[in-house]
Parts: structure tokens; C-alpha cells; sequence
């Protein structure tokens, strides 16, 4: 009788386990952001990514980070470029980026908290940027979809 207590004891730890991993798999990947909502100050900016701009979020296991540049090659007035990074942890639906890199540094040592939801392949993040020191206080809604994921076999030349 104790081999079958202690058996299904560490059924289920082991099942725990699996659970716990399972977590953030759902997330993980390279996101391509297609629009971001932000309300600062009562005014509302809408901006489209699909059209003279890039910008993606890489998330594996423990980090996430950005890349965003324009697709003028940083030849006109559009020229733009920004990235950063760091450590996340998720509980449920809540997802707080803990930003430890950034091209703007006054950014970097914050967190951002963000509520998330996940259908199929878009993943929306919406919650509030504050950072006090910078006159930062808005609220941030980004909608992204999956990049698929080439055989890697296929994208030898």
C-alpha cells in the first residue's frame, strides 16, 4: 500500500511539473506587431504597423526582447530604429516585462504590466506604461501575430 501512496505522490509531482512547464509555451516565439493603441493625456494615437515600419517581439522560456526600425532602410525622415529587452514572468493573464535593455535608457530597471490574451495565432498586450522620472503615464494596447516558423532544412541556400 505504501509503494502505491509514494507512486502516486510522485505521479503527481511529476504531473505538476509538466503543468508549470507547459505555461509559457504558449507564448513563446517571434510576434510581429501589427497595430498599437496608445491613450496618453485623454489623446488616443493609433499606429499601424504593417506599412513603413517593422517591429517584432522574440519571447522564449525566461526573456523577451524588441526590434523596430523603418523599411526605408533609414534613408528619409522615417528613419527610425529602437530595441530592448530583458527578463519576464507571467502569472495567468497577467505578463510583466521586466525591461533591463533599451536604445532609450531612461526605460531600462521598469516594469510594465500588461494583461494578455492569446487566440490562435494573435496575441494582444494591453496595460499600463508609467515611469514617473520621465512624465510617462499611458496606456499601451498592442496587437501582434505570430511569425510561422520555416523548416530550417528549407531555408538552407
Amino acid at each position: 500500500m505504501k509503494k502505491v501512496i509514494a507512486a502516486l505522490i510522485v505521479l503527481f509531482l511529476f504531473a505538476c511539473k509538466e503543468k508549470e512547464q507547459k505555461k509559457t509555451p504558449a507564448i513563446t516565439g517571434t510576434w510581429k506587431l501589427l497595430k498599437a493603441t496608445v491613450i496618453e493625456k485623454g489623446d488616443t494615437l493609433i499606429t499601424d504597423y504593417t506599412a513603413g515600419r517593422s517591429f517584432i517581439k522574440i519571447i522564449n522560456e525566461t526573456h523577451f526582447s524588441f526590434l523596430q526600425h523603418d523599411l526605408n532602410g533609414g534613408k528619409d525622415s522615417t528613419s527610425s530604429f529602437s530595441a530592448g529587452g530583458g527578463s519576464y514572468s507571467i502569472d495567468g493573464d497577467k505578463y510583466t516585462e521586466h525591461l533591463e535593455y533599451c536604445n532609450a535608457r531612461e526605460w531600462e530597471g521598469h516594469d510594465f504590466t500588461f494583461t494578455i490574451t492569446l487566440h490562435g495565432d494573435t496575441l494582444v498586450q494591453s496595460g499600463v506604461e508609467k515611469i514617473e522620472s520621465q512624465g510617462i503615464d499611458r496606456i499601451n494596447t498592442e496587437k501582434y501575430i505570430r511569425i510561422k516558423v520555416m523548416n530550417p532544412a528549407a531555408q538552407k541556400h
